[in-house]
């Protein structure tokens, strides 16, 4: 790493690039999320059932975003792993207005987090609480307790209730996600000089 480089790393003038997966089950919101958290002048794709995956690219204040919109259909989510080598940061999103399949998005949010590829990174994970504007919604804290969050020592977690349609919600959890990246990617570089 040149002079250049650390100067302008140190000013903030250079874009981190970061690989962010948004995971979840079929119908949480995860594209609905994605095109909230796009650029204004970015058009947004039409809301369908994401089979497979999207790939969007995005910029904020200091990073340079891609995430992997990740489909949550049962016969995709073994795609998910092939991301995880890669990837910097998880977006989690919950629909919390289906207690119904709380358990299987406790399982495979169990699953992400015991893969070898993960366990062994420190990687930040945001979730989002989301349809928190419909009726049967439970709160952030309910759905934390029914996924067990509080079991999560290794890495950093935040939850954020969110209206992605709205976009309530989703600030607060981008800034959280982004302070934590800026701060591994200064860890990091502490421990390289």
């Amino acid at each position: 790493m040149g002079l250049l480089d650390k100067l302008s790393g140190w000013l903030g003038l250079r874009k981190k690039e970061v690989n962010v997966l948004c995971l979840g089950l079929d119908n949480s919101g995860k594209t609905t999320i994605i095109n909230q958290l796009k650029p204004a002048n970015t058009p947004g794709q039409e809301i369908v059932p994401t089979i497979g995956f999207n790939i969007e690219k995005f910029k904020s204040s200091s990073l340079s975003f891609t995430v992997f919109d990740m489909s949550g259909q049962n016969r995709y989510r073994n795609l998910w792993e092939h991301y995880y080598k890669e990837s910097h940061a998880i977006i989690f999103v919950i629909d919390s207005s289906d207690k119904l399949r709380m358990v299987v998005a406790k399982e495979e949010l169990d699953t992400l987090l015991n893969h070898g590829d993960i366990c062994s990174k420190k990687l930040p994970v945001l979730f989002f609480a989301n349809k928190m504007d419909l009726r049967d919604a439970m709160s952030s804290v309910k759905v934390s307790q029914m996924l067990c969050l509080e079991n999560i020592k290794d890495k950093p977690w935040h939850i954020c209730a969110s209206n992605a349609i709205e976009g309530e919600g989703l600030q607060e959890g981008m800034d959280w996600l982004q302070e934590q990246i800026a701060q591994s990617y200064q860890n990091n570089n502490q421990v390289t000089e």
